[in-house]
């Protein structure tokens, strides 16, 4: 008889996040998964030292390079935590912005994880829908802060500054006729809350479109239902969280568990899987954008009534006004000490945690009494989804991999950090 003995190979890079980032090495009995070994460690940027050389104010901006798909999400989390140590009070209309553009990314998450996954598995259309709609959301990202990904809008104490009464427009350009550009700026007339409303009248269409091409699309059945199936004690003991713990059937979600901004106003659902399997969690996220929806649209009827400040005006976490700044010394001089010095955040230590698109983001802060964190340590939700990766694959073909990559909905940038 031959000797026949299993052979390890290097898997990937397939998923468009794990480019050159993951290591994915298996071990095969044929095409059957024997073991997977994930290596990480490949895009490290040391994000929880560098914040110990920077002030607090300092790392916003490396937090939007954690998960570079959730940006503001990952703000979100890190200011709670120090204005939580600092014991500084949110404007109601600053909080009612960061819901809103916490579900905005929350559906721009789910888009590109969707059209992705389908992408990986073999269905080319869909990533080309989903990136339709990313546009729209990511011109609301632009309008609100300049950039359309790294945005540090939050801050400790609010939001930079209130949303703008314009949307940028399209210009006329050599590839795009007078008539062409008119369409395009048809829905860009009045205010970001203009364009945003506008967005949430169509979403729930193009979510439609979404499952005509995938919901009962045969082959992407066959390639997701049964594939890497996670039962509820399972996906606690490994510590998922997010629509990976949900498609399991736990309705678990600290927007309702543990509500903090003003999640405790909003009326939404929490869908919940059953049979914890790619296809189970891919329905969650579906149902999750048409949720997310649904707040947007509470959040803009309530801003649109509802004016006000949007950052505290405790002059020694945010900057004065900039009028007030050049006619007074001692905002001045408060706004000189704040970006020479930036702000000391009294001794103690906090975590803070939002249900983030893919799970439970928290950032736990130590802080000495100084102008930089002593110690900074992020709870990343896909590092402990990675960690399961050996277990979902074992005795799947090769081809099951691609889909239970996708579906765990990894980004490297907050697994290595």
């Amino acid at each position: 008889m031959a000797e026949i003995r299993n052979y390890t190979i290097n898997f990937g890079p397939q998923h468009p996040s794990a480019h050159g980032v993951l290591r994915l090495v298996l071990e095969l009995d044929g095409e059957v998964v024997e073991r997977a070994d994930p290596h990480i460690g490949l895009l490290h940027r040391g994000t929880e030292k560098l914040a110990e050389t920077r002030t607090w104010v300092q790392s916003v901006p490396y937090m939007d390079r954690l998960d570079y798909v959730s940006m503001m999400c990952n703000e979100h989390a890190y200011c709670m935590a120090i204005e939580r140590l600092i014991g500084v009070e949110v404007p109601e209309r600053a909080q009612y912005i960061r819901v809103m553009f916490d579900e905005v990314t929350r559906i721009l998450n789910h888009l590109l994880n969707i059209g992705t996954h389908a992408l990986d598995i073999g269905a080319m259309t869909m990533v080309l829908y989903t990136f339709r709609e990313r546009e729209d959301l990511m011109d609301a990202y632009e309008a609100v802060s300049g950039a359309r990904m790294h945005a540090a809008y939050y801050r400790p104490g609010g939001v930079y500054r209130d949303l703008p009464d314009r949307m940028p427009q399209y210009e006329l350009n050599k590839f795009k006729n007078a008539k062409a550009i008119k369409e395009l700026n048809a829905n860009r007339q009045g205010s970001l809350l203009d364009f945003l409303e506008d967005f949430t009248d169509r979403f729930p269409r193009y979510c439609d479109e979404y499952e005509t091409l995938l919901t009962d699309n045969r082959i992407w059945k066959q390639r997701t239902v049964g594939i890497g199936v996670v039962s509820p004690e399972q996906a606690l003991s490994w510590g998922f969280s997010g629509p990976m713990l949900r498609g399991s059937g736990i309705a678990w979600d600290l927007r309702k568990k543990q509500p903090y901004e003003v999640y405790d106003r909003m009326d939404f659902d929490i869908p919940v899987g059953k049979n914890g399997d790619c296809y189970d969690r891919y329905l969650c996220r579906m149902e999750e954008m048409r949720q997310s929806n649904r707040i947007i649209r509470q959040c803009i009827d309530w801003l649109r009534k509802n004016p006000g400040p949007v950052i505290t005006d405790n002059h020694k976490v945010a900057p004065p006004p900039r009028e007030q700044m050049k006619s007074n010394m001692e905002e001045l001089i408060h706004h000189f000490k704040l970006f020479t010095e930036g702000m000391h955040v009294p001794k103690g230590e906090v975590y803070a945690a939002i249900e983030h698109p893919k799970g439970e983001f928290g950032v736990f802060a130590v802080s000495d009494g100084a102008n930089k964190p002593y110690r900074l340590k992020l709870r990343a939700p896909g590092f402990a989804h990675l960690a399961a990766m050996d277990e979902l694959s074992r005795g799947h073909m090769i081809a099951d991999v691609v889909a239970i990559i996708g579906t765990m909905d990894v980004v490297f940038g907050e697994i290595d950090r």
